[in-house]
């Protein structure tokens, strides 16, 4: 079998000197504990964010009460601060931001049950993206970091 998405992530990052954190809502720390699954990872990776509630996301990242009114908490605009300002507080080169819905309940005709919002922040890059997982809320929360993971190693393996 090969290696992981963190494994990779990490591999990419101790090459580099670089550093990662995470902030996170609807995965409630599962990007976290997959990085830190790896032996080693303090090397490369010093605290994540689990913002789950809008008083997290104001209290630990400064995220506006009023962006958070305005857009709602599963919206590119919330996930861009939230990665921008980890990346900040952590001193860290590299941050993933995630909230979604991951259900079963909580959705609207304009979020649905399996939608996500993705930011990364790094050298030069500030990246959004919003993704419609299917499946349980085992599944989306899953297909999340793994996505999560995939695409931060793509904007690292882009940076020269």
């Amino acid at each position: 079998m090969g290696s992981s998405n963190a494994e990779v992530l990490g591999q990419l990052l101790l090459a580099r000197g670089q550093h990662v954190t995470a902030a996170e809502s609807c995965t409630g720390g599962m990007i976290s504990a997959a990085i830190t699954d790896i032996a080693g990872s303090s090397a490369w990776f010093e605290r994540g964010y689990v913002v789950y509630s809008n008083i997290a996301k104001q209290e630990m990242l400064g995220v506006p009460e009023a962006l958070i009114a305005s857009c709602g908490a599963v919206s590119e605009s919330v996930v861009r601060a939230l990665a921008v300002n980890a990346r900040q507080s952590a001193k860290a080169d590299w941050a993933i931001a995630v909230s979604g819905v991951a259900g079963p309940t909580g959705g609207s005709d304009e979020k649905p049950v399996g939608t996500v919002w993705f930011a990364w922040s790094g050298p030069g890059i500030e990246e959004t993206e919003r993704c419609q997982f299917a499946g349980d809320r085992a599944g989306v929360r899953s297909q999340t970091v793994e996505h999560a993971l995939t695409r931060l190693i793509e904007f690292i393996k882009e940076q020269k």
